[in-house]
């Protein structure tokens, strides 16, 4: 028996020491395991804050870049709808040797080839003011094209003037007065 016992205590006294050293070192490799996937989370974390930050530089760089380019696109379209407005249309646009039929066509086509070329603005401007811009042009072309109803396409030119000026001022038609108002209001919000 004494043998047994001393087996016992070659055997178990070991085999305790074995134990304990496993679950040392068990726990010193786990607290190292989460110890890196911390540090690897606090990098995960550094890494999303550094893009992040740069995305935001990105934005004010293209904020900066884009406001001088939206001002002027703003800009553009203003002068192009005093451009359209029929109070200054018609002085630019009105020749004595025009008859009416002819000065409806030339103030017409004068209309849309402002409208085109100033198209590529759309992109600077807010979806609302580029539908109120399009309504001004169509406003516009109506209130010519109505103005013309009546009348002698052979008659002179002045016979149109007079009715379209005549007709948007009885009428109280300003077919540029609200998107003009409407960019002005939306560029104030910028400032």
């Amino acid at each position: 028996m004494e043998i047994f016992v001393e087996i016992l205590k070659l055997i178990l006294l070991p085999g305790f020491v074995l134990y304990a050293m496993y679950v040392t070192v068990r726990s010193f490799i786990y607290k190292e395991i989460e110890q890196a996937k911390s540090l690897h989370q606090t990098e995960i974390r550094l890494k999303e804050a550094e893009v992040a930050l740069r995305q935001q530089e990105i934005e004010l760089k293209n904020k900066e870049q884009m406001l001088p380019l939206r001002l002027q696109a703003y800009e553009r379209m203003c002068l192009f709808l005093e451009r359209i407005s029929p109070a200054q249309l018609i002085p630019r646009m009105n020749n004595p040797g025009f008859s009416v039929g002819l000065l409806q066509q030339v103030l017409i086509q004068e209309v849309r080839n402002e409208f085109a070329h100033n198209l590529s603005q759309q992109i600077y401007m807010s979806d609302q003011a580029w539908l109120l811009i399009k309504k001004s042009v169509e406003e516009t072309v109506l209130l010519i094209n109505n103005s013309i109803l009546d009348l002698d396409e052979d008659a002179p030119g002045i016979e149109l003037a007079k009715r379209i000026l005549g007709n948007a001022h009885v009428h109280n038609i300003n077919p540029v007065g609200d998107a003009l108002q409407f960019l002005k209001d939306e560029i104030r919000q910028t400032f």
